[in-house]
């Protein structure tokens, strides 16, 4: 679940948006008059008067996970926004909640009067930083999907550079899986028409980092994203090469499991990697530094889970 905020000046433009849309449905209405549009503008117009400011209006959408449209009825709907008011501190204001059904994802917007019930004005101090953090608390309350940032993108109205980059985002992240080590992934890649260029730490032949080149653009690896750096790439290939290893071993005559082929222990190493890599500054350089750190004191110590 995500939320998108807009303040507006006037009421007129929003409601028509939002109830004017095909097959647009008002769930629900606070302090408003619905016997059509223009009684509900009215209503928020009337109340706006009482301690006229610049941009009386909140528009508010909230956006949830095509996943979750089965379990998103509109009682649902309705209750997770009025939720989200109540958190936000959108509290004793007129308000209106419609949903909309005009893309793939299900969603719901929120008209708002920032001038409450009593005149005074609802502070949007910190709004957007208190918005991010309540949609997460309410996604994990509510059980709904918890998406990567960007699976929640529209591809299709992205503008180049962007398009490109999500381009080689969608392209790396198929193929990843399907990989055991660069030749293989730079191949797949080529495939998609995305070049794939090395760099390394000064002359030495040791690499530090990666581009990715598609349709005369060109990203480090972590422009496209924290998990296509270098060393992230790198690791989940390793961990790739490692699991079909281990599966060749177990499905060889007269195997026996011992501690160090074992599923557990395979994914307890793939946590603590993860986590490694988590703690990273976000640079290849220093990821690769963290993970040759580890490995030293893998060898004084011995592998501990």
């Amino acid at each position: 679940m995500i939320a998108k905020i807009v303040q507006g000046r006037e009421f007129k433009g929003v409601v028509n948006y939002v109830l004017g849309k095909d097959k647009a449905q008002l769930l629900y209405s606070e302090g408003v008059r619905t016997k059509d549009k223009e009684a509900i503008i009215s209503s928020f117009i009337a109340q706006s008067r009482m301690n006229p400011i610049s941009k009386p209006v909140a528009h508010i959408s909230l956006n949830f996970s095509a996943q979750d449209r089965e379990k998103l009825t509109d009682a649902a709907m309705t209750g997770i926004a009025m939720e989200y008011l109540k958190r936000m501190g959108y509290v004793n204001t007129q308000f209106i909640v419609a949903r909309h059904n005009d893309r793939e994802h299900p969603h719901v917007h929120l008209i708002i009067n920032r001038i409450d019930n009593d005149g005074k004005r609802i502070s949007d101090k910190n709004e957007r930083f208190r918005s991010t953090r309540v949609c997460m608390e309410l996604t994990k309350r509510f059980g709904l999907y918890i998406a990567e940032g960007k699976e929640n993108v529209n591809r299709h109205r992205l503008k180049e550079p962007d398009k490109t980059k999500y381009e080689i985002y969608d392209a790396i992240k198929t193929a990843i899986p399907k990989c055991k080590n660069w030749n293989e992934l730079t191949e797949a890649l080529k495939k998609q028409g995305i070049a794939t260029d090395f760099r390394n730490n000064g002359s030495t032949d040791r690499v530090q980092g990666i581009r990715f080149e598609k349709n005369g653009y060109t990203f480090n690896g972590s422009q496209i994203d924290r998990s296509c750096s270098y060393s992230k790439i790198d690791f989940q290939l390793r961990q790739n090469n490692s699991r079909k290893q281990e599966q060749n071993v177990r499905q060889s005559p007269g195997h026996e499991y011992s501690q160090s082929t074992s599923p557990v222990f395979g994914n307890a190493g793939s946590i603590l990697g993860e986590l490694l890599d988590v703690n990273s500054s976000g640079t290849d350089q220093n990821a690769d530094e963290a993970e040759l750190l580890r490995r030293k004191r893998k060898k004084k110590k011995g592998f501990r889970l």
